[in-house]
């Protein structure tokens, strides 16, 4: 699985533990440790150079996350690096357009100057975004860069702690789609800005229904074309 070695501290187990998290769930949303891969508890401890036991509360945390699934074998037990397929897709997206559809409405309730000032960094994302994908070849790195910018801008302005939080646990199981299927979506980059565009323009008015409803179309027709790409390119680590 070619997972890098985690160096070791005198720091408490329990940091030991957030900080091998922190690692095998960007592995995996970097597509590092592949949809499908079975887990070895035993091999990760020994590759990450680390106890048994801060593996096994990263799994059990990653797991609850649904970035691992758990397998029922003949005798025993298995955790797999969870597949990526059209269904999961759609209800990820879902459940991150409700989420930041939160925050867009939380920031319509902010004052105009806040709202001016956020709409017009989401307006420079856009640009850059336009120009990213008119690139030859289109920047796939800076626009996936680009999009997570655009979104991270008005939920960070809008969203309290609690709700920032529940966005840190759900949005990277977005961008783990994203990621491995963006080398398809740089031709579509125009539909998502058109979106965009509503998601702006609801917020500078502080029309909290129309933000609310923008965010959650932008999400949901995101992950229509997302599933078109995994119908193209096929289900990952499917069973």
């Amino acid at each position: 699985m070619g997972v890098a070695p985690l160096a070791t501290t005198a720091s408490p187990a329990i940091d030991q533990a957030t900080r091998v998290y922190l690692r095998l769930r960007e592995l995996i949303i970097r597509g590092r440790l592949a949809p499908g891969t079975r887990i070895i508890e035993t091999e990760l401890a020994d590759r990450m150079d680390v106890s048994r036991t801060p593996v096994r509360s990263a799994l059990q945390r990653l797991n609850q996350e649904g970035y691992v699934v758990t397998q029922e074998g003949m005798r025993q037990t298995r955790l797999s690096v969870s597949p990526l397929t059209q269904d999961d897709a759609r209800e990820v997206f879902a459940i991150v357009g409700e989420v930041e559809g939160l925050a867009a409405r939380l920031l319509c309730r902010k004052d105009e100057e806040v709202r001016a000032r956020t709409c017009a960094q989401l307006q420079g994302v856009d640009h850059e975004l336009l120009e990213a994908a008119g690139a030859t070849p289109p920047q796939v790195e800076r626009i996936f860069e680009l999009f997570t910018r655009f979104h991270r801008t008005y939920v960070e302005a809008g969203a309290g702690p609690r709700l920032l939080s529940l966005h840190g646990v759900v949005k990277p199981q977005a961008d783990r789609y994203r990621r491995l299927y963006s080398s398809t979506q740089a031709g579509r980059i125009e539909a998502s800005v058109e979106e965009h565009r509503a998601i702006v323009a609801a917020i500078a008015v502080g029309d909290e229904e129309r933000a609310h409803s923008a965010v959650r179309v932008n999400w949901s027709n995101a992950a229509e074309r997302l599933a078109g790409a995994i119908q193209y390119a096929g289900e990952l680590g499917s069973w």
